[in-house]
């Protein structure tokens, strides 16, 4: 278990226009590895990935090559590389999104990667196209590096709350729509339709699920925090106690919350993200009366 100093502060309101931009950037290069994957499960074939310095595609194929991308929130370089050794490196700084996107394109062209991406964003307020976009233009290498921080020590206690469960359940990623890094297990079950939901909803929640993640405040929230929920919601989750007893039910969102603050000053955070993970978990499941004896390693 690591200290609670090696879990760094990461106020939204400190880094909230960076935040802004990186999402932006994550989401063109996530639509690249959307454009040239096939379609996967509840589209596991889209999030980015916590890696050794950042956040990457993982292989993609691309004819009888291979191309990886990758953000290097250490050297703060986005890496394009191909299997054939031909690669590409821009510079992570402050800059506007349109610059940022005219660059990658002329990355991908000059290692011979010919793709179409929609340059409109999604799953954000007020989107402004990607090559026009010269809203968005900070970079704040620090906390862009403090983030980094928190996603491997997520991403590491993620996956070991993982090692619990024998039924079907996503890797651990970083999905460059909500900006979140998430984990997802399902009961096995189809979930009714979603009143209202669009294609990537329909598809996203077709079983019914249990989802845990760590976002950093975006989306109007304003504080970076941990979440889990069930969808469908079932009857009587709001009044489920849950451990330790800094997480909560947030009623406007509808999900158990446990804010990032509250898990850094603790004196082992990982042992309490862990209890958080388990708690919740544990009372959705079984308020949803999911068959618990059938899907957990005992």
């Amino acid at each position: 278990m690591s200290g609670a100093s090696q879990w760094p502060e990461l106020a939204w309101g400190d880094w909230a226009a960076t935040a802004d931009t990186l999402h932006m950037w994550t989401q063109i290069v996530g639509k690249t590895r959307m454009v040239l994957t096939p379609l996967q499960n509840h589209w596991w074939n889209v999030p980015l990935y916590v890696t050794a310095r950042g956040l990457g595609t993982s292989a993609i194929p691309y004819g009888d090559e291979v191309l990886d991308i990758e953000f290097d929130f250490v050297a703060h370089e986005l890496h394009l590389r191909m299997g054939s050794g031909k690669s590409q490196v821009m510079k992570l700084k402050a800059r506007t999104v349109a610059d940022f996107y005219e660059e990658y394109l002329g990355c991908l062209k000059e290692l011979g990667v010919s793709v179409k991406i929609n340059p409109m964003p999604v799953e954000v307020a007020d989107p402004v196209r990607f090559d026009i976009d010269t809203e968005h233009k900070s970079y704040d290498p620090e906390y862009v590096h403090r983030f980094w921080q928190v996603l491997v020590h997520a991403d590491k206690v993620f996956r070991a709350w993982g090692t619990g469960f024998l039924g079907k359940v996503s890797p651990v990623h970083f999905f460059w729509g909500s900006f979140d890094l998430a984990v997802t297990r399902f009961s096995g079950r189809s979930a009714p339709p979603r009143p209202g939901a669009d294609s990537i909803q329909r598809e996203a929640y077709s079983h019914e699920v249990i989802s845990a993640g760590f976002w950093p405040g975006n989306g109007g929230y304003g504080a970076a925090a941990f979440y889990c929920y069930s969808a469908p919601v079932p009857a009587g989750l709001s009044e489920a106690t849950i451990r330790p007893a800094e997480a909560a039910w947030d009623k406007a969102l509808g999900e158990f919350v446990f804010k990032y603050d509250a898990v850094r000053a603790l004196a082992t955070p990982e042992k309490a993200l862990m209890e958080f993970l388990e708690s919740a978990y544990g009372a959705a499941a079984d308020v949803a009366k999911w068959d618990r004896a059938a899907l957990e390693r005992r």
